[in-house]
């Protein structure tokens, strides 16, 4: 590539750059051209999409979710090799969920023969009925997956004291779908009735179990939370703009296109094949919510700028130019998402793999409603867009983001040097960090988590999710327990094994399996490390001649997960950053501001895990950090914290297009585009907040808010525009923006901010 600090860039660049021709790229022009054109086409064909794909979305969604996380690893891996066997010799469904069902007598009395038989016969009437879906709403049935199913029961264990009796319940779908635990609730509220009549007391636990209490729990808090930052968004938008219809305009337009977004995510797995893990669909929603409001408030704020320089220019001409010029610093910043989640189509754990597409295809649904939808709204609204505020009929006197973006462009070194000092300083709680693999609080204090303890006084921990040795036949020979007999008891023999159940062979004697039930809880380090550690290398020494074994189970599961996610952050991290970086070498034509930009949003990425450690490890004593959280965290802080630098990069070197000081031209740029990168990126806050009403994402909702807060208000704001006041036009070395004297248009308005530059006030 040929830099040419005069003259045409090159073509790949001018792909990007808004100003490679008059009103941004061709593409751009034309879509945004067609939509501020015919508007009500517009926005009646998004309206029948998002009306009708939105009712969709929930059913195609649900067909391509994932139960068990086993099948997101490679074969390569002894779980899920484990995992395989399970399936191929023991017929298991990898769709199943499994509940641990207590009964114990109501008077606390030992189980009688009797009482044992009287269970045995009230669990054969329950495995022979149907648990039917209840239904919330009035959705056409053809909407709403039916998972109404009839449950099998077996009997697993009996307490050494006879206090009570485990059965467990296999129930097929994911845990998270809310039809699987409609069909648990009706079958528990079933079980407890039956087994009451009988003078029977019953408790369940399990995972099923465990994230439906936690649900219940929080069912007020999650409802809150939504309607909490639907107030936010009016409420921030109506602040600012001073008008109803500004403040509703963005939450609808974002529905529509979440609802679209929806159903083309499920449609892209389907055509490849690709399995969502459950959190995926929740996941999407408030990212796009957040990023559709954020792209829609930089247009409506460009949009009233303009109208308040050009009061005689059309509002359809005015919605043409803005959102053809804004629209090229939104694709790119879409596009910077969609490189930075692609990524994760190398990666090897599977769950990642697949929340890269899904985010990426999502992300490009938003980016098209973005040119599209939203320059039809802003053309078919006009000037009433901003009603009853009269604040267009007269340029605004000098605010606190004209006075903010005086003091950096003055102070620029303290405002770099504060900045750089407080991200340092929460990056060091970086230190001594280390992974959680849990699947939640395991110290919620639930139903099924006291159910869990009972059974832990009398039983190992284990007993209800036992880690298991697979043992296959290689030499065509066939298996006996006697020929398994020296591996079980070198598993009895392990520290930290409570209990090893006795082998079953499948039908053809091919396969045996062999359950370990730990003393630590399934879900724990201890648990884990136990599994990949001391039972493996059991495994290992104690597997007879001509037959192959694995360790599969919750515990070992995600002890390969760890591996794997070990495995894939040092492949991703610098995969999705050259991307990042080459996108902004693209748009912005320098060498040093895309480094400038990423060195940033590497120190706020920092920054925002070391706060998250510091708290949830450090501060609340948690056995460390969620293993998702610094991935999700660098693709999350990093791409959408890079739209906010794009953002006011892109606006600053417009204004150093113009005659003046650099540093005027940094204090122009903040004037105009702080009150936008700071809304949004409350906003954008304020979405992902609401997660942490949902159990289980805690330490992501805290991450993701702060990090956003960070890169919005301190890396945007403070950090990257001190830098370019302190670089000047450097900053786009080596092809630096020249200062052009355009000639004034007949009829502009004097403070027109396209055509007239205001007089500099600050001195290089």
């Amino acid at each position: 590539m040929v830099w040419t600090p005069a003259g045409s860039p090159p073509a790949a660049i001018r792909i990007l750059h808004p100003n490679a021709s008059a009103g941004g790229p061709i593409v751009i022009r034309a879509l945004t051209g067609y939509s501020t054109r015919h508007p009500w086409k517009v926005i009646t064909l998004w309206m029948v999409l998002g009306l009708a794909l939105s009712a969709l979305a929930p059913l195609l969604l649900a067909r391509v979710t994932q139960n068990q996380t086993g099948e997101f690893l490679p074969r390569s891996y002894d779980s899920a090799a484990a995992l395989h066997i399970a399936q191929e010799q023991f017929g298991a469904d990898p769709d199943a969920t499994t509940v641990t069902l207590l009964v114990a007598r109501a008077d606390g009395e030992p189980l009688a023969d009797a009482d044992r038989k009287r269970i045995e016969a009230e669990a054969a009437k329950l495995a022979q009925r149907r648990v039917v879906m209840p239904r919330k709403d009035d959705r056409p049935e053809f909407m709403v997956p039916d998972r109404s199913q009839t449950p099998r029961i077996a009997p697993a264990m009996t307490a050494p004291d006879r206090s009570f009796e485990l059965l467990t319940v296999a129930l097929l779908g994911n845990p998270a779908d809310e039809g699987v635990q409609g069909v648990y609730r009706a079958f528990r509220d079933s079980a407890r009735t039956q087994f009451a009549e009988a003078g029977m007391r019953t408790g369940f636990t399990g995972g099923l179990a465990d994230s439906v209490d936690t649900a219940d729990a929080h069912e007020t808090a999650t409802k809150a939370g939504g309607i909490l930052v639907t107030v936010l968004i009016v409420l921030l938008n109506v602040l600012v703009f001073r008008s109803v219809l500004a403040a509703v305009l963005p939450l609808l337009a974002s529905a529509m296109i979440i609802g679209v977004a929806g159903t083309a995510v499920a449609g892209a797995a389907m055509l490849t094949g690709l399995k969502l893990d459950a959190s995926t669909p929740g996941l999407i929603n408030p990212v796009l919510l957040g990023i559709g409001i954020d792209y829609l408030l930089f247009l409506m704020f460009r949009f009233r700028e303009q109208l308040r320089a050009r009061p005689g220019q059309s509002a359809r001409e005015a919605a043409a130019q803005v959102s053809a010029r804004v629209g090229t610093a939104i694709t790119s910043a879409a596009l910077t998402i969609v490189a930075a989640f692609a990524t994760l189509g190398v990666a090897t754990f599977g769950q990642f793999r697949s929340l890269g597409p899904a985010i990426a295809v999502a992300v490009l649904v938003m980016l098209l409603g973005s040119l599209t939808l939203m320059p039809a709204l802003l053309a078919a609204a006009g000037r009433k867009m901003f009603w009853p505020s009269r604040t267009l009929r007269r340029e605004p006197p000098e605010g606190r983001s004209a006075r903010f973006g005086a003091l950096v462009a003055r102070r620029p070194l303290m405002m770099l040097t504060a900045s750089v000092a407080l991200l340092a300083a929460l990056a060091a709680g970086m230190l001594g960090i280390r992974m959680d693999y849990g699947q939640g609080d395991s110290g919620a204090r639930t139903p099924a988590a006291a159910t869990a303890a009972e059974v832990t006084r009398a039983l190992p921990a284990g007993v209800s999710d036992p880690t298991s040795v697979f043992v296959t036949a290689k030499d065509g020979g066939t298996l006996t327990a006697d020929r398994l007999g020296g591996l079980a008891r070198a598993l009895t023999r392990v520290e930290g094994v409570g209990q090893v159940g006795q082998t079953v062979l499948n039908e053809d004697h091919r396969a045996a399996r062999i359950d370990v039930y730990p003393t630590a809880d399934p879900q724990s380090q201890q648990a884990r490390d136990l599994a990949s550690g001391p039972i493996r290398a059991a495994v290992a020494a104690h597997t007879p001649a001509g037959t192959t074994a694995h360790v599969g189970g919750t515990a070992a599961v995600f002890a390969d997960i760890a591996a794997a996610v070990d495995h894939d952050l040092t492949i991703v991290f610098p995969v999705a950053a050259a991307l990042i970086a080459l996108i902004l070498l693209l748009l912005l034509r320098s060498l040093l501001a895309p480094v400038v930009l990423m060195l940033s949003v590497g120190l706020g990425f920092a920054a925002t895990l070391g706060a998250a450690t510091l708290l949830f490890q450090h501060g609340l004593g948690r056995p460390g950090v969620s293993f998702t959280l610094p991935l999700v965290l660098f693709l999350f802080v990093v791409a959408l914290g890079t739209d906010y630098n794009i953002l006011i990069t892109d606006r600053i070197r417009e204004e150093m297009s113009r005659p003046g000081p650099a540093r005027a031209a940094v204090a122009r740029a903040l004037r105009h585009t702080a009150p936008a990168i700071a809304t949004a990126g409350l906003i954008l806050a304020g979405s992902f907040a609401t997660l942490a009403t949902t159990p289980g994402t805690e330490q992501v909702a805290f991450a993701m808010t702060l990090g956003i807060l960070l890169s919005a208000l301190l890396l945007s704001l403070v950090l990257v525009p001190a830098v370019a006041a302190l670089l000047g036009r450097s900053l786009w070395w080596p092809t630096r923006p020249r200062p052009t004297h355009p000639r004034p248009t007949p009829g502009a308005h004097p403070h027109d901010p396209a055509r007239n530059p205001e007089p500099a006030r600050i001195t290089a």
